[in-house]
């Protein structure tokens, strides 16, 4: 039994070792429009900020979190091929981290919002987030269904949070929501103060 077991161990590293690593999957070979979904879930500082706008924007409420999630997609998609098409490079990392603090210390705070500015939050944050995805497409010759690819993502991840969020009735639920934002925040400072050490 014990040496039966051995050898299934054996087999199980042996077919989970990967040959090789890979920072962007655009090199897999899983297609252009899998790529580009799976850029989004691989980049905590586009997927953090994504979730802490839709938080947002939920916890005030269906209205809010459906118009929000509808501006944060359109946002990226239509960013994300304006990013593609220029002709310099645009790279700023602080501000993407800003944005993810900001978003952050907002769930955290929980402000009474009408439901244009949430949308108006989650729309900046969608324009500003798909004008660096683009850019960062555009350096490694991706095209449009990478575009179609990451923006049909942040429209499931959104709506999913948000309807997951609008649901949450309970004080403590609502409670553990902003916890998380505080988290997603501190989160932002963290990579802040790597990337200030990593320039410094």
């Amino acid at each position: 039994m014990n040496l039966m077991a051995a050898i299934a161990g054996a087999l199980i590293l042996l077919i989970a070792y990967p040959s090789t690593a890979v920072a962007h999957l655009v090199t897999t070979g899983l297609g252009p429009f899998y790529d580009g979904a799976l850029h989004l879930l691989l980049s905590p500082e586009d997927l953090l900020g994504l979730v802490a706008a839709v938080a947002l924007a939920g916890l005030q409420g269906a209205k809010a979190g459906r118009i929000a999630v509808i501006a944060l997609a359109a946002a990226w998609f239509i960013f994300s091929f304006v990013g593609l098409n220029m002709a310099i490079g645009f790279d700023f990392p602080w501000l993407s981290i800003f944005s993810i603090i900001i978003l952050g210390a907002l769930v955290a705070v929980n402000p009474t919002l009408p439901p244009a500015v949430a949308a108006l939050l989650a729309g900046l944050y969608g324009a500003l987030h798909g004008l660096l995805n683009g850019s960062a497409l555009a350096a490694m010759d991706s095209g449009l269904l990478s575009i179609v690819g990451v923006s049909a993502t942040v429209l499931i991840i959104g709506l999913l949070c948000s309807a997951l969020i609008v649901s949450l009735k309970a004080a403590w639920a609502r409670i553990a929501i902003r916890v998380a934002g505080s988290w997603i925040a501190a989160v932002g400072m963290l990579m802040l103060g790597w990337m200030v050490r990593g320039s410094g």
